[in-house]
């Protein structure tokens, strides 16, 4: 039996965020916030489960972002990837370093230093999400191998 269209997105897209920003917030929060390893875990346990509802919503305004902004080159790439993913994930973040334990001041510092680590990581994580969705039979832009462009 095979998956719906529906249902490989939704996997793809959860799977995608789930693996890699667990990975790149749980560091930032351990080593830029300063949170207890044991912080981290609840931070990263929280994030996972709201990461849930969020990857497909993320991947669908990801797509309608990119498609509004029509990048053409790999600068065009690296920015709207890097606008997309902070413009959705800052707020997010936010709020779960705070459920995690961090003061308001922490929490402010890691959500500062998490929107430079999202601009750094916006088209990495585009081209992770493109690998994962096509694993998934699915088809998006970005779709060339190796490539920072379209």
């Amino acid at each position: 039996m095979e998956l719906s269209i529906a249902t490989r997105s939704f996997l793809a897209d959860t799977l995608a965020l789930v693996t890699f920003f667990t990975v790149t917030s749980g560091l930032n929060e351990r080593f830029v916030v300063g949170m207890a390893w044991e912080q981290v875990l609840v931070s990263r346990s929280i994030g996972a489960v709201l990461m849930l509802p969020s990857a497909r919503p993320y991947g669908l305004w990801r797509n309608w972002f990119l498609a509004k902004a029509r990048p053409s080159t790999w600068l065009g790439y690296l920015l709207a990837d890097s606008a997309a993913l902070l413009l959705f994930q800052v707020p997010i973040y936010f709020g779960i370093v705070l459920a995690g334990g961090a003061d308001l001041r922490s929490a402010l510092l890691g959500s500062a230093s998490f929107a430079v680590l999202v601009l750094v990581l916006g088209r990495p994580y585009g081209l992770w999400l493109e690998f994962v969705r096509r694993r998934f039979g699915l088809d998006g832009p970005g779709r060339k191998p190796m490539s920072l462009g379209g």
